[in-house]
């Protein structure tokens, strides 16, 4: 099979050059001209993919070379880019930069390598003249494999300013497609997590990529962008498939013994009944018939982190998805066999969570009986005792709490206790990245072993719960998607 899909890398020389503003802003206008753009970003970063989404209409995908290998970033591309006129890829901290002590490893130079892109730098120039070429022409050099093709001139002050940059890259051989001047409209809100996701801001959100769209359109050359594009040559390989991943991986072991006990709780019942037919299909807690477990995925404000690939892979798995807001709704789906709480920003959020008694209670007593729970990060925080003092679900005897201290970066971990997701000795990379400490920071059965920053456990494996700080990308294990689907069957 051959990717021909037209595509572009933006990338900058450091963060903060306004990658996601030209990034988003590329995907809107091209989008407003008709075309069927596809929104990608490099890294493990969830957030921009949510302005991505509202730029274009399909959802934002993430390219990490980390978390889900080098072999599998152009078939997650060709996933996500299946039918599309354009693929605008946003990159991650600098060009050349990529996890720590591993070289160009999911670095933005090394996507646009794996898919053969034309690069765009988006240099801001704020405070720089005729220097700005030989940062240009020093980026384009270092990497031969890297095509640097054109730059994009960001925060340019006047139209003498833009003059004297025209002027200097004239030497670097490398054209200028865009000049964007100054614009605090286009800027959005951050707090200490990065940006402020769509779905906290959704109106907000809308005017400011809005914004970003039209300066975009004022200040940069769309024709020649959209050839360059058009100039990246064919990929051979195919597409990634969710099915076909779910087939080719590893069965799931037989069931294994409960590890680790729950704290003693009146709302403790014995595992629940599962009624079934004559001939043994699981019947549905209405008057339907279904084969497929029910898996309920928390959405809304705060839980904002997820990776499209993992409800895919359930689904291709045989479960039946469905989301539900923590913040809104009251009660779990209907007939919920398993439940998925990903990452997101329940501290923002706590007193509202709170105050939401019943599906606390509703979450505490699916997984004191047993079902399936999976919790990555804000879910973890969320199963807590407590947080910042407010009451949690309390399905995990541990206290949370905001923390001054930024904990962020890649790991490599390994299962510690068979769990619903994976049996023990199961590796995966993984990603942390939150400011808040959970007491402890470990149960009797930890769910990961870390290697770096440095040697622990972390993380809980208790009944059918496994809850964790680390953000997995379940494409790189699709075993763990049938494991957890299985458990949602037969639990």
């Amino acid at each position: 099979m051959v990717i021909s899909v037209p595509r572009l890398v933006i990338a900058a020389p450091s963060s903060g050059s306004g990658k996601t503003t030209v990034a988003t802003g590329l995907m809107a206008a091209f989008a407003s001209r008709g075309l069927a753009v596809s929104p990608h970003k490099v890294g493990p970063d969830y957030i921009d993919p949510g302005y991505h989404a509202l730029a274009t209409g399909r959802v934002g995908r993430n390219l990490d070379a980390y978390l889900c290998g080098t072999e599998l970033v152009a078939p997650l591309f060709a996933h996500g880019a299946r039918g599309c006129d354009l693929a605008v890829v946003e990159g991650v901290m600098g060009l050349y930069d990529g996890a720590a002590g591993e070289g160009e490893l999911a670095s933005t130079a090394q996507v646009a390598k794996l898919l053969r892109a034309p690069v765009v730098l988006v240099v801001d120039a704020s405070s720089q003249s005729r220097s700005v070429a030989a940062l240009v022409h020093g980026f384009a050099s270092w990497d031969p494999e890297v095509r640097v093709s054109g730059v994009i001139l960001n925060k340019v002050g006047s139209s003498r300013h833009e003059e004297m940059l025209r002027e200097a890259l004239d030497e670097s051989g490398v054209p200028v497609l865009g000049v964007l001047r100054r614009a605090a409209q286009v800027g959005t809100p951050s707090r200490h997590l990065g940006l402020v996701p769509v779905a906290e801001r959704h109106a907000a959100a809308v005017d400011s990529v809005a914004a970003m769209a039209s300066q975009v359109r004022e200040g940069c050359d769309l024709d020649g962008l959209l050839a360059l594009a058009r100039s990246a040559p064919a990929l051979a390989g195919a597409a990634w498939d969710a099915a076909a991943a779910v087939v080719s991986s590893p069965p799931p072991p037989l069931p294994v013994p409960t590890l680790g006990a729950a704290p003693p709780d009146p709302r403790h019942r014995p595992e629940r009944p599962r009624p079934q037919t004559p001939d043994g299909l699981l019947k549905d807690r209405g008057t339907g018939l279904r084969a497929a477990p029910r898996i309920a995925v928390a959405g809304g404000a705060a839980f904002t982190f997820s990776y499209a690939e993992h409800a895919e892979l359930l689904t291709a798995a045989g479960a039946e998805v469905v989301t539900f807001d923590p913040l809104r709704d009251e009660q779990l789906p209907d007939g919920t066999d398993g439940l998925v709480i990903g990452g997101g920003f329940p501290e923002v959020y706590a007193p509202e969570l709170s105050a939401n008694e019943p599906l606390r209670k509703a979450v505490a007593e699916l997984a004191f009986g047993g079902a399936p729970v999976a919790a990555e990060c804000a879910g973890l925080l969320y199963l807590s005792r407590e947080l910042d003092g407010q009451p949690m679900c309390g399905v995990l005897d541990v206290s949370a709490r905001m923390s001054e201290r930024l904990t962020l970066g890649y790991r490599d971990a390994v299962a510690v206790s068979d769990s619903v997701l994976a049996a023990a000795g199961t590796r995966m990379r993984g990603h942390e990245f939150h400011r808040t400490v959970v007491e402890p920071g470990a149960g009797a059965a930890p769910a990961w072993g870390v290697r770096a920053p440095q040697r622990r456990v972390e993380g809980f494996v208790q009944q059918g719960v496994h809850a964790s700080y680390l953000h997995t990308h379940w494409a790189s294990q699709p075993g763990v998607a049938r494991r957890f689907v299985e458990r949602c069957r037969t639990s």
